[in-house]
């Protein structure tokens, strides 16, 4: 996503399947069929609820309607927000609530059925009921993705992932499974960190 921007350095990297994503022969199109995104704020796009959902899959190749309708109802299903929005689908995306604007941002990204979800920090800025759905969600969800969640929240942590990896200033200090990171680390700055000595 940074390959434009003037000053950007990448060092290191980041491997799907064995093969490194910032190789120069990727396909940036094919790359971004397999890896869904959710951003920290909601980003729904200024069109109707339905149209937020189709965008990608028409940039896929769908097109026939009832394909389309009926990609789209399993997607808002499977962002659990078909019930709140089925009677509305031509609204605006706009007039949704924050919990609901990022469920529909989950929906948009799940519909082209990608193999990996990253998610940055997809709570941080909803209300507790609203966390509590998303979190909900993201436990459905890891049952048919990968999802990659960036979280300062430690709670969130320990109750949605069955793996963590703990960054200091960009520094992988230590990975496992989230139990064993939390009970009991490998490594000091990990420990420290989990329990609020520093943070």
């Amino acid at each position: 996503m940074n390959d434009l921007i003037d000053g950007v350095r990448i060092e290191g990297s980041c491997k799907i399947g064995g093969h490194d994503i910032y190789d120069a022969n990727v396909d940036v199109i094919e790359l971004r069929k397999r890896v869904g995104m959710v951003f920290q704020k909601s980003n729904p796009f200024p069109k109707s609820i339905y149209e937020n959902v189709a965008y990608g899959l028409r940039l896929h190749g769908k097109q026939s309607k009832s394909e389309l309708d009926d990609l789209i109802e399993q997607s808002l299903r499977g962002a659990a927000l078909w019930d709140e929005v089925k009677d509305r689908l031509h609204s605006s995306a706009l007039g949704l609530s924050g919990g609901q604007q990022q469920r529909l941002c989950i929906a948009r990204a799940i519909a082209i059925k990608p193999e990996i979800i990253l998610m940055d920090e997809p709570a941080s800025a909803l209300d507790p009921l609203a966390t509590a759905r998303v979190e909900d969600l993201i436990l459905e969800l890891k049952k048919n993705f990968t999802i990659v969640i960036v979280t300062h929240n430690m709670q969130q942590a320990a109750r949605v992932s069955d793996f963590t990896a703990f960054f200091y200033l960009g520094e992988l200090i230590e990975f496992g499974a989230t139990t064993k990171i939390f009970t009991s680390p490998a490594q000091k700055r990990t420990e420290d960190y989990v329990t609020g000595r520093f943070g």
